[in-house]
Order: C-alpha cells, then structure tokens, then sequence
C-alpha cells in the first residue's frame, strides 16, 4: 500500500516521524492507501523552508506574484477532472459535486489575480505644509492553514491564494482522512512556477496541530472545522502570539413561508440538506415551516428524499455518496435513532441503507425528521449527516426568534415570494450569511465568508475583503522633503498639522 508524503521545500518527502495512518474509500470501507503524520520536526522543517522562501517571495513583484496566479488558474481548470476525482475517491462525495468546489475554489485564485487594483493603498498630499501621506500593506511572514475534510480542495483555496499573492509563504495541514488533493495542488503550484518553498504541505493529527500553534515561527493560522475545535485553536494560537483566523461549526436553519413556491423550495431544500451527504458547514439542517406551509412541505420533501439515487462517488448515476468514516455513519445513524426516541418522527429513515456491490460502504440514506422540537438532541447538535429536521412554527417572528436563539450564526435562508418578509427576515435575523430562496448562500470570492456567533471565533472571515487585511498588514507614512531655505524649528510639543 502507498504511502502520501509531505511536500516540502518544492518535493515529496517522507519527514521525520515514522506514524502513519490509513485512508479510506469511503464508498467500499476499506483502506485505499496510508498517510504520514507529522511530528514537531516535520513542521519545523516546513516552517523554515517557508521562511527562507519568504525572504525572496516577499520581494518578488506584485506583478510576478500575479503571473503565477494566473498560471495556477489555468492548471486547476486543466486538472479539475483529475482533482475531482481524487477528492471523490477520499471524501466519498460524487464527482459532479467535487467539480463544484473545485470552481469555488478556484473563483477566489480569480479574484487575486486582480490583486493590483485591491492592494492599492491612499495617498494624502500637503496634510501639513510641505507634509503627505500615505500607505500600503505588507505580509505577514509563514502563514498556516489547518482545513477540515468535507472540502479538501475549496477551504484551502479560500486560504492561501490570498496568502501567497499577497506575498506571504504557506503551510498547509489538511485533513489526514482525505490528505492527496492537497499534495497535486502542491505539485500545480509548482507547474505554474511557484518558487520552492513558499507552499508546503505537512499531512499530520492533533500533533501536527499544536506544533503549528505553538511554531514562533508561524505568523497566522487559518482554520476552518467544528466550533469546539476552532475555540481551542483561536485560543492556543493568540496565545502565541499569532493572528487566526477560526470559523466553527453551524445549524443552518431554512425557514419556508406559506406564501413560497413549495417544490421549487423543496427541490433546493432537498439538494442544501443531501448534498455532499449533508457533510457541509453551509448545509440545511433544519427547515423552519410556517403555518400551513408544514404539511404540504413535508409531503414533497418525503417524495423527493425517497428518489434520491445513493451511490458510489464514482457512478455518474449517483446523486449522494457515503459519509466519510465509519464513525461518522454511526454518528449519524444514532441521530436518527434519537430523534425518533424523543418524539420526532421519522418519515425518511435512511440507516441501514445497503448499496449493492458495496455492502461495506460508509452509506445512509437521506433521512426526513418531522415535528422537531428545540429541545431534541436531532436540533440542538451538529450531526454533519444526511438528516434534515423539520420544525413548525406559526409566525416569520417565530421563525426568526428560533434562529436567534440557536448558539450557531453561519447560513440562513427563507423561501417567500413577498419582499417585505424576505427584507424583514434579513434584517432581524443574527447570522452573518443569508439567502433569499437561495438555501446555500457562500459568497462568492470578492465578498468574505464568515458567520456568526459560535460559527466564527473571533473576528476574522476568510477570502475577500477581510482575507486581504488578514494576511497583511498595514503601513502609513508620514513624509517631509525639507528646502534648506524654509525649514521650520523642531518643537517640543506633540506635532499638529498647520
């Protein structure tokens, strides 16, 4: 069985530490190839390849930096295919929906080829006499990405593009269940002429974690993955002193009003909750029906949940694959089973799903829970699973009071054909991102992604506006070219424009 390696300083490598630990295909259940996993050293050797690469890389002009951005666009069209397929083989996800993130991913290496016009600092003439102003941004020095599994391509897209056109060098930890799309974005890189050194991959778990975090040689750590581990890493990262960026877990709720087009809400409803086998930080969770929308909602969504085609990744038939572990399979078949012990019901029961020819698959079907309460394990957790919860509610008041009160603020959506709700909903409601019979509403790459409450720890979201100012900072300069004939006397006192 193969083994993935790191890639450091421009190159395969095996590092230092001898662990390893297995990949699976998630569509067979069995172990397809083995990962290393890094120790202290690995990520000291990683970190000082960064930093003697950002020595260079940080002068390098912004016009070469940009060139080779362009040139990596240009790669990952070429090997989308390619990609999709290794995330598909690692993740469980089918192709189509790789495809999907890849082109996320690669709209925010699109939007830093525009670099020059984003960096652009301001200049203030004669704030004083004979005194200007002005100023610009500079990188911070080796930057660190820490991804989760469920987008192994996109998540590390919103991170170090940014990082590196911006002149920053990068370390990048995914994750060790679906680790070797980060190693052919290492070697795309390296096609597009990216200097060794200023991308480097450490595959690794928890100790490659805090290695990172601890690293003084490590200026920002970027994160994206459940709320109780993106507290722990904001924590222990500001505490060494580092910038990081945390975005946690989520509970995205849907709300439908009586007045939406029904199917069409059903039909994005069923695709937010199902897709990707439920298994993203922006899926639907639970929809929130108003009034008399209840009945006949949960009607279409069973009849659309029970036609959907679960299969192998890799069979263009499929419309969902397997969940990515063993472990997250009985995370989600116990959710279910709870829901149904606490009173729900269970209209679509997907455990014990067996998909022929893969009977030792990761698999469950999509699952439909009805009559949901707050005070239910199936609402109150983040099952990360095919399970979508409905909850009733009377009122668009009482639908916005129940987000309100949910602990995660991530993604949002309504379904309504009336303005005034869909306005009033968008206003009240307390989560940072929102869709108005969009149910998956991720920016796109010129805006950032972030949401709130425990779904950001701290205050830094990723890609866009705010990705810019985090992996740089800024510089302002305050200038005076004295004539030898006027110059004025040195005071004293705290200097002030005249």
């Amino acid at each position: 069985m193969s083994t993935i390696e790191h890639w450091i300083n421009g190159a395969a490598t095996a590092g230092a530490s001898s662990r390893t630990a297995p990949v699976f295909n998630p569509a067979t259940g069995a172990p397809s190839t083995r990962v290393r996993l890094a120790g202290p050293s690995d990520v000291d050797a990683a970190v000082a390849a960064a930093a003697h690469a950002f020595e260079s890389w940080s002068e390098t002009s912004l016009s070469q930096r940009i060139k080779v951005m362009f040139a990596f666009r240009e790669l990952l069209v070429r090997h989308e295919d390619e990609l999709a397929r290794i995330i598909s083989a690692e993740h469980g996800k089918v192709v189509d929906d790789a495809r999907g993130e890849i082109v996320r991913g690669r709209e925010v290496v699109e939007y830093v080829c525009g670099l020059g016009d984003i960096l652009k600092g301001s200049f203030s003439d004669q704030v004083s006499t004979g005194v200007d102003v002005h100023n610009f941004r500079q990188p911070l020095g080796v930057c660190a990405g820490i991804t989760p599994f469920n987008f192994p391509a996109m998540v590390p897209l919103w991170m170090h593009p940014v990082a590196i056109a911006t002149g920053n060098t990068f370390v990048l930890k995914p994750s060790e269940r679906d680790p070797s799309a980060a190693n052919l974005v290492a070697r795309l890189y390296q096609e597009a002429g990216l200097p060794d050194g200023v991308f480097n991959v450490v595959h690794g778990d928890k100790t490659a974690v805090d290695a990172i975090l601890d690293h003084s040689g490590i200026a920002a750590v970027s994160f994206v993955g459940s709320t109780p581990i993106a507290t722990y890493v904001h924590e222990r990262g500001t505490a060494h002193g580092k910038r990081v960026q945390a975005l946690g877990g989520a509970k995205n709720h849907a709300v439908v009003m009586p007045d939406a087009d029904l199917d069409f809400a059903a039909r994005h409803l069923i695709a937010a909750a199902y897709g990707s086998a439920g298994e993203r930080c922006m899926a639907i969770s639970v929809a929130v029906a108003v009034g008399s929308a209840a009945d006949p909602l949960v009607e279409i969504l069973e009849r659309k949940a029970r036609a959907i085609k679960v299969g192998p990744g890799d069979d263009p038939t499929s419309e969902m694959g397997p969940l990515v572990t063993a472990a997250a399979q009985e995370r989600v078949t116990g959710a279910v089973a709870s829901g149904a012990a606490q009173g729900a019901t269970v209209v679509v029961d997907g455990r014990g799903l067996k998909v022929e020819g893969h009977e030792d698959g990761f698999f469950v079907g999509p699952s439909l829970l009805d009559r949901v309460t707050t005070g239910m394990d199936a609402y109150r957790e983040e099952i990360f699973g095919p399970v979508l919860a409905v909850v009733r509610v009377g009122t668009v008041d009482e639908a916005i009071a129940l987000i309100n009160a949910n602990p995660y603020g991530n993604g949002t959506a309504v379904f309504t054909s009336d303005g005034g709700t869909a306005r009033h909903f968008q206003r009240k409601v307390t989560v940072g991102m929102i869709g108005v019979n969009v149910p998956v509403p991720v920016p796109m790459s010129y805006y950032s992604f972030g949401g709130w409450k425990d779904s950001l720890i701290g205050d830094s979201p990723v890609h866009g506006p705010e990705g810019i100012r985090f992996y740089t900072r800024a510089k302002v300069v305050t200038t005076r070219w004295p004539h030898q004939e006027r110059q004025t006397a040195a005071g004293f006192s705290f200097p002030t424009s005249d």
